[in-house]
């Protein structure tokens, strides 16, 4: 399994610009100075004074906190890997853009929470994919050439759903979906002619924590020899003055015992309902706040160094910050930066079981 983090920044970070030439530019002043007349012999004021002229501001955004998981088995198209995000940022488009993937590409999303720094790009997976005739195998063979909005209308298909073979999965717990239909369903209802718009036109929906029966449902992806397990962690995020707003993390349990645990956006430093969670974990994903006024609705920094347990701190790899972290050293596991990945179960695992 490998987690890439293609967004490690907070709701409210924003990039910064910088003055900047492109390498066209560059490559045509660099032929300038080499070979034109006037710039024989040019002195630094010169080429300084004409690379001011060309310079032009670049935005330089900081993608919010969402992470891509490829798992070693069978895509929705039939190829490996298997890609899953973990949450879809305020617009997932620009963060999967930079490691050169788009919607096509992407086979599930699991949504921890309805706030929109995590939901911002559904719209977008949604509407590309479903209009995508090519997006799998199986719904080019559904489709059969047909537009498929004239397919769900004409056909009377629209009392029902495309199959799902011929969508993305959506992982979600129960009590997040109701609030993300709520919050998505404006945006997704624009199919002309089609009544019965849902979020189950779009996604073929796994929901996951405790059911009707009392059994409590997760969800195992292949992975190469072994498998991963992931299965909802409830934690509290907000307490507002009307009712909470849980933050439904994920545990990744290994076939061989490895454990990632993921517990998204969390209220306090160690919630009592996750002390177990971080205990048995490997690896922890650990938000944190940096911004200059806390929210007191994410750990802070300050709350990290001093008051996590030590054995604890040593297991987290921190994100969701507005400026980056500066810590004691060899205190965290690590921070990351957007475009980091690891893949588990890692080498130290390997070493500690070959030593059992």
């Amino acid at each position: 399994m490998k987690v890439i983090a293609i967004g490690v920044h907070s709701a409210f970070a924003v990039g910064g610009y910088e003055e900047m030439i492109s390498t066209k530019q560059a490559r045509e002043l660099i032929f300038k100075i080499a070979h034109e007349p006037e710039f024989k012999d040019a002195s630094e004021k010169v080429i300084t004074a004409e690379i001011d002229k060309l310079s032009q501001p670049f935005y330089t955004p900081k993608w919010q906190s969402n992470f891509l998981i490829e798992f070693d088995m069978p895509s929705k198209k039939g190829k490996r890997p298997y890609r899953l995000l973990i949450d879809a940022g305020g617009d997932v488009r620009h963060a999967l853009r930079e490691i050169g993937l788009k919607s096509a590409d992407i086979d599930g999303v699991y949504i921890s929470h309805p706030h929109n720094d995590h939901i911002g790009g559904m719209e977008y997976l949604a509407l590309t994919t479903f209009f995508n005739p090519f997006y799998t195998p199986a719904k080019k063979e559904w489709l059969n050439n047909q537009f498929i909005a004239d397919k769900l209308f004409f056909e009377q298909e629209w009392w029902s759903v495309p199959p799902g073979n011929t969508k993305p999965d959506l992982f979600i717990h129960k009590k997040v979906l109701k609030p993300l239909k709520r919050a998505l369903g404006p945006g997704l209802d624009t199919l002309q002619g089609v009544p019965n718009v849902c979020l189950e036109t779009y996604f073929d929906i796994h929901v996951l924590g405790k059911q009707k029966n009392g059994e409590t449902k997760s969800q195992v992806f292949i992975d190469g020899e072994g498998y991963w397990t992931l299965t909802p962690i409830f934690a509290m995020h907000v307490i507002s003055s009307s009712e909470e707003m849980p933050s439904y993390g994920i545990s990744l349990q290994h076939s061989s015992g490895y454990n990632v645990l993921m517990p998204t956006d969390i209220h306090s430093v160690l919630p009592t309902q996750l002390r177990s969670h971080y205990k048995r974990a490997n690896v922890i994903y650990m938000d944190c706040e940096t911004s200059s006024f806390p929210s007191g609705v994410h750990p802070y920094l300050a709350d990290l160094i001093n008051k996590m347990d030590e054995e604890v701190q040593k297991k987290c790899l921190l994100y969701h910050y507005e400026s980056y972290p500066e810590v004691p050293k060899d205190m965290f596991y690590g921070i990351l930066k957007t475009g980091d990945s690891h893949t588990y179960p890692d080498e130290t695992f390997h070493n500690e079981m070959m030593e059992k």
